[in-house]
């Protein structure tokens, strides 16, 4: 079976069980967002981590091994320039802030980048009496670059 099949299949399950991606972060004991990236194939599972999200969703062997495979990253979204609407926003932002957010991380660390291997990403809601926020927090080690 494909990836896209594999991630059909998780997705399937997890809308018949009206299982959150919250609750599956909590059978897992992962990050809710890494969890989702896993059932999409940008990351990968440890085999205790597959097996306890599989039980939690009723699949089998075959899904497990899909998600304990190493993954093909930067496929999901099948396209360069993202059309869906919310994941196009971040897009967006990149490209309006993107040069700003490098000058002012460069400026407090130095010439490098922010690793995407040692991260963490957090999604948050905050209340706001004009309309509920988002609230997106990155954490990624820094990585500088390399004189030689």
């Amino acid at each position: 079976m494909d990836r896209k099949a594999i991630c059909d299949k998780i997705l399937e399950s997890k809308q018949a069980k009206k299982a959150s991606w919250e609750s599956l972060a909590r059978a897992t004991g992962m990050a809710e967002v890494y969890v989702a990236s896993c059932v999409y194939g940008e990351n990968s599972m440890s085999e205790e981590v597959a097996g306890k999200l599989c039980a939690a969703l009723d699949l089998g062997a075959d899904v497990k091994q899909a998600l304990v495979g190493f993954p093909m990253k930067g496929q999901s979204l099948g396209q360069l320039v993202p059309t869906d609407p919310l994941v196009y926003r971040f897009y967006e932002i990149m490209q309006v802030y993107g040069a700003a957010l490098k000058e002012v991380i460069q400026e407090k660390f130095g010439d490098g980048i922010m690793s995407a291997i040692d991260f963490k990403l957090d999604v948050t809601k905050e209340a706001n009496p004009k309309g509920d926020c988002v609230v997106v927090t990155m954490n990624g080690k820094f990585l500088p670059y390399v004189k030689w």
